[in-house]
């Protein structure tokens, strides 16, 4: 048996496609599995073992014309519910072709049966779920693992994976073990949050009773000095398994609503999450940390003094929830 997995989007959500990944395994396994992934995401699943060849899209390719190549597969999920995915699906003709989009995504819900032949449909909204406090939607983790079970794979595996090595955990040794790690991503500085409250942040966590180290995206690297400055320690521009293996000695993850909360769920760590004002009722179900302890904070309307303040002590007062726990 030959199955086609795609998922060309994000680090997080390929992360958080692994459960998936691993119940199609374990529901065929001696099927060989091919999963196409973008350059960039890639990185999440070049060790898994659940998949037996890896292929990244490239970038000037259409994926209609990539996903030819695919022809005579028996299935194919489409794990993304991006255009790309499903027509990368769509193009390789396998005879039970499956893949996902949301409720209220009215022109995607029609052309997806053009590519094809099982379509799920989300519940996920954002303004849904802002008109109903009370609208259910499911982690997307679940929501995957429905989208397999749609695809005959009924052996379910929940667990997110990544795989790092001992090389991994001796490059970061060097830092304090079982830190606080506060990461830091470009959401810290805007829409309801700043640098110089993030900088005030990181002294006020430096506070509590464990260590602390400042974890840097690629886009915030040119602020790394200013927590330097403060006298805090900083893990800049690691590698990505040296930056998971630097989670795993976590005692506790703090971050912005971006990559880094599923890989720190990946490593089983307990994990604060600051998410957007806007859509916070969706965000906070659908992507919030999976299978960890964990506690959820939302970002204020406006950053002015006072409600940076209050963001900051519940924060402060969350982190120190989860460490004495």
């Amino acid at each position: 048996m030959k199955i086609l997995l795609t998922r060309t989007d994000r680090i997080g959500d390929l992360i958080l496609s692994t459960p998936a990944i691993a119940t199609v395994r374990a529901s065929f396994p001696d099927a060989h599995i091919t999963l196409v992934t973008s350059h960039y995401n890639q990185v999440a699943v070049e060790r898994n073992t659940d998949v037996d060849r890896l292929v990244a899209l490239p970038r000037e390719v259409r994926p209609t014309t990539f996903g030819a190549q695919f022809r005579g597969c028996d299935l194919a999920i489409a794990l993304a519910p991006l255009a790309t995915d499903v027509q990368l699906v769509g193009a390789s003709k396998a005879q039970v072709r499956v893949g996902y989009t949301y409720v209220r995504r009215w022109l995607a819900r029609l052309t997806a049966r053009l590519w094809l032949n099982r379509v799920m449909v989300s519940p996920a909204d954002p303004a849904l779920c802002e008109r109903d406090p009370g609208r259910v939607v499911p982690h997307e983790v679940d929501q995957l693992l429905e989208l397999a079970a749609l695809a005959g794979a009924r052996t379910r595996i929940a667990r997110l994976r990544l795989d790092i090595v001992d090389e991994d955990r001796a490059a970061v040794a060097y830092l304090p073990p079982e830190p606080i790690v506060l990461h830091v991503g470009q959401r810290w500085f805007e829409n309801g949050s700043t640098l110089e409250s993030t900088l005030r942040l990181a002294d006020e966590l430096a506070a509590l009773d464990a260590a602390l180290v400042i974890s840097c995206a690629a886009e915030c690297a040119d602020a790394a000095h200013l927590f330097e400055a403060r006298g805090h320690t900083v893990a800049n521009a690691l590698p990505f398994h040296q930056w998971v293996a630097l989670f795993e000695r976590a005692r506790c993850v703090v971050t912005v609503d971006t990559g880094a909360t599923h890989v720190a769920s990946a490593m089983r760590r307990p994990t604060l999450v600051v998410f957007e004002h806007r859509y916070f009722r969706l965000n906070s179900q659908e992507w919030s940390p999976y299978g960890v302890p964990s506690v959820l904070v939302r970002k204020p309307e406006s950053a002015d003094d006072a409600a940076l303040a209050m963001l900051r002590a519940r924060i402060v007062s969350g982190v120190r929830q989860l460490i004495n726990a």
